[in-house]
């Protein structure tokens, strides 16, 4: 590793968390003459790419910042250089750069700093404000700041999966989420369908969250985590509040899956090409009833199968009048074969959006994941 890229990184880590961008900007004017750096972040809607500091959002597709970030590599547009600004699969946005000259050493170089970045940024999230503020268009709702803060992330990579998530509407969701974990043998991945209004939604989703976690945490099985939620649930609530709950555990190494359906969002396979509804045993959801007991089933993956798992609002979306419904979603999710989760999920959302003319009424939640095969 070169000089300058490892005195980024000790920069990086020595620099108060407001100043990172600010920091690595000397490194890049005494190492390299670069006299403009500015993070550029993407917003909670997967739709625009935001300035740290000043400059115009940016929105067209076709747009060099744009091309870095959907194909994940460096590009150049006169001397003004776009670096993807991401860590693990998850990707916080893209990095101007200028003057850059157009040097494969030079990029991998600068590439270096902007994932380091990246990490950095994911450290430092915790303890101020200044990176959440900057990626928000408008004002988040409570219920939707509460619902943000709750996800691990939009996306992660691993030799051995792929996977993404979004939630809508991104600036009201209220009830709708996601969870996932993996400890490199098994990927744990839940998706809950909430229900209610507001901060009501969110705190409802929240609890049963936190009881999944608690219970997987426990090295509890499938059944028992949702058993557990399920508890947590109606002590609080008494059977009055309840939520609908997708839960999967995927053995990494085989392919196998164990799912818990406690009436939860629908399960969509895509394999060669063809798009078919996984059957699910419908159970109760968490919370409805005093200790209900769950049971697991299994589904057995084939390498390079894709899964997603889709919320009512998705296929309820109505616009004119007329319902999305599920042969509109089983033509488009055909259309995702080539695209990565992440893009998959943001192409599904902003059809929706064009569907409806405008943002979705109802909470709705995509999550997308690949399984690319045992690795060694």
């Amino acid at each position: 590793m070169s000089e300058p890229v490892n005195r980024a990184r000790r920069t990086l880590n020595e620099t108060p968390a407001d100043q990172l961008v600010g920091g690595i900007a000397d490194v890049l004017a005494g190492s390299y003459g670069i006299t403009e750096a500015e993070l550029y972040q993407v917003d909670y809607r997967l739709s625009e790419l935001l300035p740290l500091t000043e400059g115009d959002p940016i929105t067209g597709p076709g747009h060099p910042a744009w091309r870095a970030f959907d194909h994940q590599s460096p590009v150049l547009a006169d001397d003004i250089a776009w670096f993807p600004v991401s860590m693990r699969g998850e990707r916080r946005g893209v990095l101007r750069l200028g003057p850059v000259q157009d040097d494969p050493t030079l990029f991998g170089e600068l590439a270096d700093i902007a994932t380091a970045l990246a990490h950095e940024l994911a450290a430092v999230s915790a303890g101020t404000d200044v990176y959440r503020a900057a990626r928000r268009s408008q004002r988040l709702t409570l219920a939707a700041e509460m619902q943000w803060d709750l996800l691990p992330g939009r996306s992660r990579i691993r030799p051995s999966f792929s996977l993404a998530g979004q939630l809508e509407p991104a600036y009201a969701v209220r009830g709708d989420s996601f969870d996932w974990s993996d400890d490199g043998q098994r990927l744990w991945l839940s998706t809950v369908n909430g229900s209610g209004e507001g901060v009501a939604a969110s705190l409802l989703t929240s609890l049963a969250t936190h009881a999944l976690r608690n219970a997987r945490r426990a090295g509890l099985s499938l059944a028992d985590q949702a058993a557990l939620a399920d508890q947590a649930l109606y002590d609080e609530y008494r059977g009055e509040r309840h939520l609908s709950a997708l839960l999967m555990e995927l053995d990494l190494r085989s392919g196998a899956m164990t799912v818990v359906d406690a009436g939860s969002p629908r399960l969509v396979l895509l394999r060669d090409g063809e798009v078919s509804e996984q059957p699910l045993e419908a159970q109760f959801p968490l919370g409805m009833f005093e200790a209900t007991d769950y049971h697991e089933q299994r589904i057995t993956l084939e390498r390079n199968d894709r899964l997603f798992v889709v919320s009512d609002g998705v296929v309820d979306a109505t616009g004119r009048d007329v319902r999305y419904g599920e042969t509109a979603l089983d033509r488009f999710l055909r259309r995702t074969g080539p695209m990565e989760p992440l893009d998959a999920v943001r192409s599904l959302i902003g059809d929706l959006r064009a569907f409806v003319s405008g943002d979705l009424v109802d909470d709705a939640v995509v999550v997308c994941l690949d399984w690319t095969g045992p690795q060694p």
